[in-house]
């Protein structure tokens, strides 16, 4: 459950923004509220401009000079305005777009460096959705603060002044009228909409993920003929959206009406005084324009106060996500000191090592200690959360100890970059993972720069090379989201193709073999008997059958080793684990998934 954001997280994520520029920053906010306090003058000449008018002869109104120069003011204004305003507006789009940039390039490298449990836990569509919806949110919750509440702050305490200097009282009604309408809308926004805006919000990430998660697995929907039954569940999802969504925007009408009704109280209370204080001989006629034409300047940006602090508020929803990216740590991080990995022959040592799972309360190790010579080839057995699978990802750093360390070629992968570690290292996975982009960038995705000789001798070697050349595009083929248009044998080959280019001294497999028919099986263990020589190799076994030749067996259970030793040497004693699973797997009993309980 995500961690709940506050007003003060996202302030401090907006300052983290923008403190990258500050000159900028300050020229954007300097120029705005430079325009706005222009526009409050407005008025003011206005009202220069009647009463230069209404004091003299039309037959001799060209040959005064106050309303020559009231006129003058009047137009130099606008110009004057417009000129800062957009000019203003030339420094902040550099300034907004490059705030953009930063976001979502730190939370797209953010989200990669979270846990694979944490990418197993969550939809890539929803990430993906969380992403571009934060970034666009604080594009337009920046724009209000900026274009609008800025401003509108600069003009209301501007006009109060300048009304307060001519008369008091005057500047204390618009002050209490604009304080009553201000205080509403902010009560409306925060305590009426923002809930229903929140709970749009949630709905509406269900419905991308939703999408995306139907998407991604259309080939199992076709399969079992189930678009139907896929449609009546995504309706159920964008139908709750659309409850949400419309109860959330009616009760946001509703409150804009009861805004704009108050806004008519301050028309009628402001002008209403100022044709008082005209009946008193205490303002002329233009001073009368005056405060009307004060209350429409300041109307206006009142009005966009109701309606931007509400868009305010939905764009901070929206951004709560990326936020959450901002502010959560980094499960794994890299000392500020560490150093790079340096490949040697191989060793891999675990030192008392002690680990548990977050949110565990027994560690799955506890002091476990285990060396794996250079260049040995080793297996690990064991039913399904036995630890054989923590172990390699632990030796990858994709969790950190608990206490103890783990050592590759005496160096502690606790004081090296996780990247250079990992770069020594050389990952088959079961079910391999294929970028959409050309066969050639997926095989040397462990090598950038290979050439293309490089690249086609690894695919030979790896049985791909055949299979790739018949296509029409041959290694330029684009493979589709995760490798799709390829079979799985073809993405296991690719994968394979893949690790023999990236040349590691560590070699890492998880049943390589698993998705091949029998043919192809065999030419890859050939190939793979071949990439083996000379690097230490720890396979996933799941298949006992394919780890007759290892030069060691560790059968795991609890997170202890209870037998090692050779395939023909764990086979001939009665009893153990091992001889039962491999007797269970070679009368074909269970098939590949088995249990270690007696």
């Amino acid at each position: 459950m995500l961690e709940r954001i506050t007003y003060t997280d996202i302030a401090r994520f907006t300052w983290h923004v923008w403190r990258r520029d500050k000159t900028k920053l300050a020229l954007c906010f300097a120029g705005m509220g430079l325009a706005a306090f222009i526009d409050t003058l407005f008025p003011l000449v206005a009202g220069y401009l009647i009463n230069a008018i209404t004091t003299l002869d039309p037959a001799q109104m060209v040959f005064s000079g106050a309303l020559l120069w009231a006129f003058i003011a009047f137009v130099g204004l606008d110009v004057f305005y417009h000129g800062i305003r957009n000019g203003t507006m030339y420094i902040w789009n550099d300034y907004a777009v490059q705030n953009l940039y930063k976001i979502v390039t730190d939370s797209f490298a953010k989200v990669q460096q979270f846990s694979t449990e944490w990418h197993a836990n969550n939809f890539a569509g929803g990430t993906v959705r969380k992403i571009t919806r934060g970034m666009w949110s604080f594009d337009l919750y920046e724009d209000i603060l900026h274009h609008y509440l800025w401003p509108t702050s600069v003009v209301l305490v501007s006009t109060v002044i300048l009304l307060a200097l001519k008369w008091p009282i005057m500047g204390l009604l618009t002050f209490v009228m604009s304080a009553i309408y201000v205080g509403f809308t902010i009560w409306a926004v925060m305590k009426v909409n923002a809930p229903r805006f929140k709970e749009s919000a949630d709905a509406d990430t269900k419905v991308g993920a939703a999408l995306a998660d139907a998407i991604t697995a259309n080939s199992a929907v076709k399969a079992f003929g189930r678009e139907r039954a896929e449609e009546a569940r995504f309706g159920g999802i964008t139908g709750f959206w659309r409850s949400r969504a419309i109860h959330s925007w009616q009760m946001a009408n509703t409150m804009d009406l009861l805004r704009r009704y108050l806004s008519v109280m301050q028309m009628g209370a402001m002008v209403g005084l100022a044709i008082w204080l005209w009946g008193q001989g205490r303002a002329t006629a233009g001073d009368v324009v005056y405060v009307f034409t004060a209350y429409m300047v300041l109307s206006a940006y009142l009005r966009h106060i109701g309606e931007q602090i509400s868009n305010l508020q939905r764009a901070m929803s929206e951004m709560e996500d990326i936020v959450w990216f901002w502010k959560t740590g980094i499960a794994v991080e890299d000392k500020p000191d560490a150093d790079g990995f340096m490949s040697g022959a191989g060793e891999i040592v675990f030192d008392k090592v002690t680990f548990t799972y977050q949110g565990q309360r027994d560690p799955l190790y506890q002091d476990f200690s285990l060396r794996i010579a250079p260049g040995e080839k080793v297996a690990l057995v064991g039913h399904s959360g036995s630890g054989k699978s923590t172990f390699v990802k632990l030796v990858q750093r994709l969790y950190d100890i608990d206490s103890g360390e783990i050592r590759i070629d005496g160096q502690n992968i606790a004081d090296v970059t996780q990247s250079s570690l990992r770069s020594g290292l050389a990952l088959v996975p079961q079910e391999p993972i294929l970028f959409h982009r050309k066969l050639a960038e997926n095989i040397a995705y462990g090598k950038p720069g290979a050439s293309q000789e490089e690249i086609e001798d690894a695919a030979r070697r790896a049985y791909a090379h055949d299979f790739i050349s018949a296509l029409p595009q041959g290694y330029d083929t684009l493979v589709g989201e995760r490798g799709i248009k390829l079979s799985g044998g073809e993405r296991q080959r690719v994968a394979i193709a893949r690790a023999i280019l990236a040349d590691a001294k560590i070699l890492i497999l998880d049943e390589a073999t698993s998705s091949l028919d029998s043919v192809s099986e065999h030419e890859i263990q050939k190939a793979l008997a071949h990439l083996m020589e000379g690097r230490t190799t720890i396979t996933i076994a799941h298949r006992l059958a394919t780890i007759k030749a290892v030069d060691r067996i560790l059968v795991f259970d609890k997170g202890r080793i209870v037998e090692q030793g050779t395939h023909a040497g764990l086979v001939k004693q009665e009893g153990s684990y091992y001889k039962k699973l491999f007797d269970m797997q070679a009368l074909e009993l269970i098939g590949n998934d088995y249990s270690l309980s007696a």
